[in-house]
């Protein structure tokens, strides 16, 4: 039987191959056209390599994250592989993840990605989902509420931060071209990693809840 951190992760997956085409006409918009192709190539690639009995989450994500690097191409290949494996060193060891385990896992994910990135939230990336839904992630674990509240304003804060993206500029990646003309269009990145945090989420209420 597969273990939950497979099972998450093949959410998680799912839930991105199904969204191909949507972002892949996201990033045709104001990029290479590729952005969907690339997750759902990335992530049935991922699905086949990681082990399905492996109870070790920090193990599980490496491999995500050493996959996504060495099989998606573009950016995402680069910044997503890097987020699994920041993620990955946050839980060393751990075969469960507490609120505080996932707060640590994000404030790692989000270092790794600046990093890598060499980006800020406001620069029309997935920096915009990523650094709202940590912060209503943290807010929500200090104020005591409920791991259902606590996912939920996560997921609310990243979907306000996709609608942010379309309301500025790029100053990153191929986007940064058009210059103005890429306001008005939401950026892909942010909205992969918003249906990332949504399939967690939808994990959690349908397996462990």
């Amino acid at each position: 039987m597969a273990t939950k951190i497979y099972q998450c992760i093949q959410k998680i997956g799912e839930e991105l191959i199904a969204n191909k085409e949507f972002l892949t006409d996201l990033d045709a918009a104001i990029g290479d056209a590729d952005h969907g192709i690339n997750m759902a190539r990335g992530f049935t690639e991922v699905l086949q390599q990681i082990s399905q009995e492996e109870e070790d989450i920090s193990v599980v994500l490496k491999k995500t994250g050493m996959v996504l690097l060495s099989k998606v191409g573009g950016a995402s290949g680069p910044l997503y592989g890097t987020a699994y494996m920041k993620a990955a060193g946050a839980v060393a060891g751990k075969k469960e993840i507490t609120l505080e385990n996932a707060k640590e896992m994000m404030e790692a994910v989000i270092g790794g990605i600046k990093m890598r990135g060499k980006a800020e939230k406001g620069e029309k990336t997935m920096l915009d989902a990523l650094e709202p839904a940590f912060e209503a992630l943290k807010d929500g674990i200090e104020a005591g509420e409920s791991v259902e509240d606590c996912l939920m304003h996560m997921c609310d804060a990243a979907r306000e931060g996709v609608e942010y993206t379309k309301t500025i500029r790029a100053t990153k990646g191929r986007a940064s071209y058009l210059g103005d003309r890429s306001i008005g269009h939401q950026d892909p990145g942010a909205t992969s990693s918003l249906i990332t945090l949504e399939a967690i989420r939808t994990f959690y209420l349908e397996n462990l809840k």
